[in-house]
């Protein structure tokens, strides 16, 4: 009886030791599982993203492009024309004056006078009182594509030079 006991007792102790060595793949598994050092890792596919620099954090995928290098002379004092918008009437004419005021001309309406500001490298068009922070997403001889932070969705505008028509007057004081 005492054999047979202590063969018992024995028998448990090696299934409970066989059960603690499965827990971990023998050294030869493991290495076989670990890619080589050096070799390419797999990664998300991101071919058809756009580039975009790691410097500064991401705040969404909705966050505006960064804005090109922009200096005031190269709207203000010029004609441009709405080519498209979501929330803009086609052929409504902006005019940013030298001296800060802002004509919004809509083919539909009475002009409206309103501020522009640009500082350090921002631009905020002040439309009835109020004050919005806009994006100049490009701007070239021939266009000026603006996203403005209205409440809401922001609202983009596609404008064109139209050199054709005259500057509007600044509102008398």
């Amino acid at each position: 009886m005492r054999l047979l006991m202590r063969s018992s007792v024995l028998l448990v102790a090696l299934t409970s030791l066989a059960a603690c060595q499965q827990s971990q793949p023998p050294a030869q598994e493991q290495a076989a599982q670990a890619p080589p050092v050096g070799a390419p890792q797999a990664t998300a596919d991101t071919s058809q993203q756009p580039a975009r620099s790691t410097d500064e954090p991401v705040s969404g995928e909705a966050a505006s492009p960064a804005a090109p290098a922009v200096a005031p002379a190269a709207f203000v004092d010029k004609v441009w024309k709405v080519k498209s918008s979501g929330a803009v009437d086609s052929d409504t004419v902006y005019a940013f004056l030298s001296g800060g005021t802002l004509v919004i001309d809509s083919p539909n309406g009475t002009p409206m006078h309103g501020k522009w500001s640009f500082e350090g490298g921002k631009l905020t068009m002040v439309e009835e009182g109020i004050a919005y922070p806009t994006d100049i997403l490009k701007l070239d001889d021939s266009e000026l594509h603006l996203r403005s932070h209205n409440p809401g969705e922001p609202v983009d505008i596609v404008l064109v030079a139209a050199p054709g028509e005259a500057l509007p007057a600044a509102k008398p004081e």
